[in-house]
This record gives C-alpha cells, structure tokens and sequence, in this order.
C-alpha cells in the first residue's frame, strides 16, 4: 500500500486501486450494492473507483465505517497520492523562494524608513 521506498517516478496507488483491489473484489460485492451501503451514488464511488476523483474526508469516515478501518488509512492514501501528483507537475512550486524572518534580513524594512521621524523642540 504506502511504500516508502518507491522510486520517485513511481505513482502510489490511488485509494480508488486500493478500494477495488483490495475490498470490493475479493469481497464479491458490487459498486451498487456498496454504493447503497454507503450512502453515496453509484456515480460518486465509480469516480473513486476509476479514479477519477479522490477520497474525502466524509468518504474516508463512510469507508472506515464498512471496512472496520481508520479514516485515516483512506485519507493517508490520498495525500500520498495527491502529493506524489503535484511533485510532477510544476505549477511553479519549484520557483518559490523560502521566507525569511524581517529581524534577520539584511535589507532594510522599507515601511520603517518611509516613516517620518518625530523631533523633540528645540530648547
């Protein structure tokens, strides 16, 4: 399921695989059958299924439920899933600098030098 040590090029699973590999086949139930079990459309839980939509928080909660597993087994799965993603694509993540704190900055505070400075009056 989540391995660690896959190479980078390779995808994890899609919690959808992992639902129908490892639930719904060897389980003998249908989509429908398990969709109804569920409370979700049948559409809702094809999409999953063919992954071509992600796991939610409620649907991790409704799977853990059925299965007698964790919410966050399901959830675990999509964030490795939706992170392995992103790292192939470049959005322009790559480009993002690291912030730095003002205090050790070695250019000035602009806003602190467009400040007028008050004089105490002369006496």
């Amino acid at each position: 399921m989540l391995n660690p040590n896959n190479p980078p090029n390779v995808p994890p699973p899609h919690p959808g695989q992992v639902l129908k590999k490892d639930y719904i086949e060897p389980l003998g139930i249908s989509v429908t059958d398990l969709s109804a079990k569920l409370g979700v459309s049948r559409n809702t839980l094809s999409s999953i299924i063919n992954e071509r939509a992600g796991v939610s928080a409620d649907m991790a909660l409704r799977l853990s439920k059925a299965f007698k597993t964790t919410p966050e087994l399901w959830l675990k799965l999509e964030y490795v899933f939706e992170l392995w993603v992103a790292r192939q694509f470049d959005s322009g993540w790559k480009e993002v600098e690291p912030v730095r704190s003002a205090k050790n900055t070695s250019s000035p505070n602009p806003a602190r030098h467009n400040r007028k400075k008050k004089r105490l009056p002369r006496v």
